[in-house]
């Protein structure tokens, strides 16, 4: 049996995660408070300034949910995984749990993140429903419009995210709606992540990295940016290279299928992984 371990990103936060949480782990809530300069648990469990569903903000509080649910686990009993994998923000928490850096270390990282995404205005994002990913790209090749949208997320065979400036991706919708996608879903979010629209917080993201020293990954860590485990001197590359690039979600999970006798536990809030992930066995029945 392989057990693995995955870490939700953006779209898994919900006001009152990790009430149980905090005060079990005193020491990582009191790290949190030093290097945010912030409650985190004020943050996560009653957010009185409506911040959690901001970028800046989204991202550190659901690194330590994710961090202190994993901790729990392994405190209650849970086996050490084979692999781990995170969507976007998540896979912090899973260099994280293989040991590249400490929790501390890691939210340095994160806070800066997110701050650098959250300066990036205009542009959204759309989910496409019920249709191939090689499909959706043909779509988008097939116009002006489309050519200047990037699939920003991978996320299962029916479910894939583009991203791009907003007169676009509504330019767009009526081909996507001619070709027969199911579904057409502007998301709710403040700009195009995961697209070549990032390449200048990726950038700036990636120097703020020279700061900081990377250990190999003692556990595998299946990487957003190839879909395969991150090579062990490349950890820093690979996580700027991250910010502005396809997330290849459906490819993680296609290559953590086919380990001996996979077993999935979600790690943080919700169960968007875990419902992909049902969703992506289905079709390969």
């Amino acid at each position: 049996m392989s057990l693995i371990c995955l870490f939700p990103g953006q779209g898994s936060q919900a006001k009152g995660m990790g009430a149980e949480l905090f005060d079990r782990y005193a020491d990582w809530t009191a790290d949190a408070d030093r290097v945010l300069g912030y409650s985190i648990r004020e943050l996560c469990v009653d957010d009185p300034r409506g911040e959690l569903g901001l970028t800046q903000f989204t991202q550190p509080a659901l690194y330590v949910v994710n961090a202190m649910t994993y901790r729990a686990k392994r405190d209650d009993g849970m086996a050490v995984p084979a692999f781990v994998a995170g969507h976007s923000l998540g896979e912090y928490d899973a260099l994280l749990v293989a040991g590249c850096f400490d929790f501390a270390t890691g939210l340095e990282m994160v806070q800066e993140r997110g701050r650098l995404m959250g300066q990036v205005t205009g542009g959204g994002m759309a989910a496409v429903i019920g249709m191939d990913p090689s499909k959706i790209q043909e779509v988008l090749a097939g116009s002006d419009a489309g050519r200047q949208v990037d699939v920003a997320n991978f996320n299962s065979f029916d479910q894939t995210v583009i991203a791009g400036p907003k007169p676009d991706l509504e330019s767009v919708q009526p081909l996507f709606e001619a070709a027969g996608v199911r579904a057409y879903i502007p998301l709710n979010v403040s700009a195009p992540f995961h697209s070549r629209y990032m390449r200048e917080p990726q950038r700036a993201f990636d120097t703020f990295l020279q700061g900081f020293t990377f250990l190999a990954p003692e556990i595998p860590v299946v990487a957003n940016v190839s879909g395969r485990p991150y090579q062990a001197d490349m950890v820093r590359q690979t996580l700027s290279e991250q910010i502005g690039n396809s997330v290849q979600w459906l490819q993680s999970m296609l290559y953590l299928l086919k380990q001996p006798e996979p077993e999935f536990v979600e790690c943080g809030p919700g169960s968007v992984l875990t419902k992909m992930l049902a969703a992506i066995r289905k079709r390969l029945r």
